[in-house]
């Protein structure tokens, strides 16, 4: 059976899998039943290695070693071996979360604490900024950011947007508004948005902004952190979303300044 190098990739993302793995698998797959040798046949994998990638697979739950001689094996139906490997990835997720919670008790995370604080000592505030790439890794230095506000949230975004930060930093935003942050978010609204904003008028103020006024995607925390989109996020793919993030006071101070005679005209 030739199987697609596609193919074999596909299974390799989703199962962990190494080539020799994969290649093995999907031979006894096609056959049910039968031996190193012949898998190593099948798949093209050098003998010399098919005794240790069919223990692999045995120990993983992809395979079964069945009794008598000569030694062959059995594959697992598909369907199983999915609820295996989810089970394996729970349990080894788990077992790494708790690691990492262990860790927050630790002189560890305090040294590395330390080296950071001394390391910014050094940093000028004109270094302190960056490109992150990916809509994901945008809204985790956003709620990084949010996370450390003491004083002011300023937001504009689109109406997609605006459902996403909803998604992403609700609980934040409760957090905060209950310490006394103030909250203002400015984005089109309209139907879609009713039930989110209802939802958020609790914690901050939203207000509407016509995108032929201003159309922009930024946040500014405390007048000091700010990130700002570069794309339109209608015209571009998550993956390739780009935002800025800066930590300095002199310029996102200003645009928060530029932003309040905008802001006192939105209802």
């Amino acid at each position: 059976m030739i199987v697609k190098e596609e193919f074999l990739n596909k299974l390799r993302q989703f199962f962990n899998l190494n080539l020799y793995e994969v290649r093995i698998w999907t031979a006894l797959l096609s056959r049910g039943v039968s031996s190193a040798g012949e898998l190593s046949d099948i798949g093209n994998v050098p003998r010399s290695r098919a005794y240790d990638v069919l223990e692999s697979l045995e120990k993983k739950g992809f395979i079964v070693m069945k009794l008598g001689k000569p030694i062959k094996y059995l594959a697992v139906q598909p369907g199983e071996v999915v609820e295996r490997v989810k089970k394996i990835v729970r349990c080894s997720s788990d077992n790494q979360i708790k690691k990492l919670e262990e860790l927050k008790s630790t002189d560890v995370l305090t040294e590395l604490n330390l080296l950071h604080k001394q390391g910014v000592e050094f940093v000028e505030s004109g270094d302190l900024s960056g490109a992150i790439r990916g809509r994901p890794n945008i809204y985790d230095h956003l709620e990084l950011m949010v996370k450390n506000a003491k004083n002011s949230i300023t937001i504009v975004t689109t109406a997609k947007g605006l459902k996403r930060k909803v998604e992403a930093l609700k609980p934040e935003f409760e957090r905060l508004a209950k310490k006394g942050v103030k909250i203002r978010i400015a984005a089109p609204l309209n139907k879609d948005t009713e039930a989110v904003v209802k939802d958020l008028s609790k914690v901050a103020d939203v207000r509407h902004i016509n995108p032929s006024d201003m159309s922009a995607r930024f946040a500014i925390v405390d007048s000091k952190d700010l990130m700002f989109m570069v794309m339109d996020d209608e015209e571009v793919h998550p993956t390739y979303d780009i935002g800025i993030w800066t930590s300095t006071e002199f310029f996102a101070k200003a645009l928060n300044q530029m932003f309040d005679v905008t802001w006192k005209n939105l209802k």
